[in-house]
């Protein structure tokens, strides 16, 4: 009977879930502590790593890039146990970062990095291990932005004359008619020429006085504008308590050293102000003032004048060159010079008279009316000068951009400014005279003052960025 009972029982299955349940439970219960230690040590390496980038990122901000390494390595070291110190509870000490700053010119680089060990829950389902190894590092790079000599051209020909927009050229047109002077080679223009003996032609008007008595704006007028808001009043600053334009707000932003040079050109380089400080450069900008003129077809009165040439942008920048002087690296350091950059404004078209005239060439007096030559801009960027370049684009002076087509324009500027103003041979010469990233244009109606201050914005800004 005994043994029968015995057999029954070792031949009994109905327990047999029960034993594979409680064999399982030992591996689950191992993956599930391993699962949650595991996630656990990655949250906390999840956010000693945001402390590391923002400890990182920290030591090369603008403002700390103009302090030693001491000064940089101890403000990272705070941001990042600002954050270590809070996850002490679920590390086994709490971490010390190991920052290193390295300097090379202007470009600072910092590197941050760590080990700790996330506390487990379950150390002796995990062989017995009290805690979780983690590690990261972050690294982040920036260059300080370099103290800077602006010099900054203007370009002052009769083309910038032109009405500001399609409303003001179709405006002076129709002012400069027989209506309101007599009749004259200037008459039924667009270009608002000053004119210093109109009578001469047989007018009784200056077509920049007509402009001025008609409130009509010039392309000049906007540039003038752009400069006034560069060197004197800016008011979307966004430090306050910084008086002057762009230039000083940038140089207050960036902790940095600005002068400006202030010059227009036309037949010849012309010096408004030498290099000084911002705010006394500005103070002549309202002396950019439109080139004047004999009159039609002669720029300086003389016998059997006959031509009616004004723009030298290459004897502009040569002459420029041969003020600047080598540019050094822009550092704070002793012995160290600011960085030089021309600030070219213009439409682009050269009219001068001479002998060598690659690009193009008139037909008599040695006129050459042409795509600015470049050869110049190299010379100067070898130097190691930077040449920043806004284009205001020659507007094409034919139908339908605008009221009546000029034959003069369709004979000599036309076919460089083709098949676009944006895209022909003028802009393309231009933008290869600009150093890499410091070219701009803006077409007629366009702002010219938000783009003058977008494109120095863009010379003078530094960033910084993680790069690990």
């Amino acid at each position: 009977m005994r043994d029968a009972l015995l057999y029954r029982f070792a031949a009994d299955r109905k327990a047999n879930v029960a034993v594979i349940t409680a064999i399982t439970m030992i591996p689950i219960i191992f993956l599930l502590g391993m699962t949650l230690d595991f996630t656990q040590a990655l949250r906390k390496k999840q956010q000693l790593d945001a402390a590391a980038d923002a400890a990182a990122i920290a030591a090369v901000r603008p403002g700390m890039l103009m302090q030693t390494d001491a000064v940089a390595q101890n403000a990272a070291y705070a941001i990042f146990m600002s954050t270590a110190n809070r996850l002490a509870s679920g590390l086994t000490t709490v971490p010390t970062p190991t920052i290193t700053i390295t300097d090379v010119g202007l470009q600072r680089t910092a590197k941050v990095s760590y080990s700790a060990a996330s506390l487990n829950n379950f150390p002796k389902i995990l062989l017995n291990s009290v805690s979780w190894p983690i590690s990261g590092s972050s690294t982040a790079q920036a260059a300080s932005a370099p103290n800077m000599n602006f010099y900054l051209l203007m370009d002052d020909s009769p083309s910038m004359g032109i009405g500001a927009t399609s409303a003001d050229i179709s405006n002076l047109i129709a002012y400069t008619s027989s209506k309101y002077q007599k009749a004259s080679s200037s008459q039924n223009c667009g270009f608002a020429c000053h004119e210093t003996n109109i009578a001469h032609d047989g007018g009784t008007k200056d077509n920049l006085a007509i402009a001025r008595a008609y409130n009509v704006t010039l392309r000049i007028d906007l540039v003038t504008s752009a400069v006034n808001q560069l060197l004197n009043t800016w008011s979307n600053c966004p430090q306050s308590g910084i008086s002057g334009g762009v230039m000083q707000c940038m140089s207050a932003l960036n902790n940095t050293t600005y002068k400006a040079a202030l010059y227009t050109f036309d037949l010849a380089l012309n010096k408004l102000a030498a290099l000084t400080t911002p705010t006394k450069a500005g103070a002549q900008v309202s002396n950019i003032a439109l080139m004047p003129v004999a009159y039609q077809n002669c720029v300086v009165a003389t016998t059997n004048c006959k031509t009616d040439n004004g723009t030298d942008i290459a004897g502009a920048l040569s002459s420029l060159n041969g003020i600047m002087p080598n540019p050094g690296l822009g550092s704070n350091a002793s012995g160290d010079t600011p960085q030089e950059v021309v600030f070219l404004v213009t439409d682009g078209v050269e009219d001068k008279i001479t002998t060598s005239c690659p690009n193009a060439s008139y037909a008599s007096n040695n006129r050459c009316q042409q795509p600015l030559d470049t050869a110049i801009c190299t010379t100067i960027k070898s130097r190691g000068i930077k040449i920043a370049i806004l284009y205001t684009e020659y507007l094409q002076l034919k139908t339908p951009n605008v009221p009546v087509t000029d034959s003069w324009y369709m004979s000599w500027v036309d076919p460089y400014n083709e098949p676009t103003s944006s895209t022909g041979a003028i802009a393309k010469n231009l933008q290869s005279c600009a150093s890499p990233g410091f070219f701009s244009n803006v077409q007629t109606g366009g702002n010219i003052t938000q783009a003058l201050t977008d494109l120095f914005i863009k010379v003078a800004s530094s960033t910084a960025s993680l790069t690990q």
